[in-house]
């Protein structure tokens, strides 16, 4: 048993030195996109700290393994939408992107794990059929 400890010890301290890039590239407001004041909040509350450059390190995110799964989080969140870079998508870009908000508004965004971690980025249905109705106009 304390071998077993021992082992699992050193590989969590082993793990430590093994840092994801937790980069935050600074933005040109510019290139931001934008929207009304509500809007922007709801982003800023739920939506930018995967789809933007100015993600909100949490304390956990620097401890390992947890550190991996943040980071592979915001990759992939800003690989699929970046907010801070939306003047940069072409207008074909933007219409579709644009449409996969509409559709996740309901349906998977923010990430459940993501919710519990910031109770206050879970959105309720007004605020989900605010952005969906923003969403929408813009699309067209």
């Amino acid at each position: 048993m304390k071998r077993a400890l021992l082992i699992f010890l050193i590989v969590f301290i082993v793990m430590q030195f093994i840092r994801p890039n937790k980069e935050n590239i600074a933005v040109q407001r510019d290139l931001e996109i934008k929207a009304d004041l509500e809007v922007m909040q709801i982003f800023h509350s739920a939506c930018y700290d995967c789809h933007s450059n100015e993600t909100k390190w949490p304390w956990y995110s620097n401890i390992s393994p947890f550190s991996w799964v943040v980071a592979n989080h915001v990759t992939q969140g800003r690989k699929a939408l970046n907010f801070s870079t939306w003047e940069n998508y072409t207008q074909e870009e933007k219409d579709k992107k644009l449409k996969d908000i509409y559709r996740t508004a309901y349906a998977s965004m923010p990430l459940p794990s993501y919710i519990f971690a910031h109770e206050d980025a879970n959105l309720t249905k007004e605020q989900r059929t605010f952005i969906r109705n923003w969403t929408g106009v813009r699309a067209k």
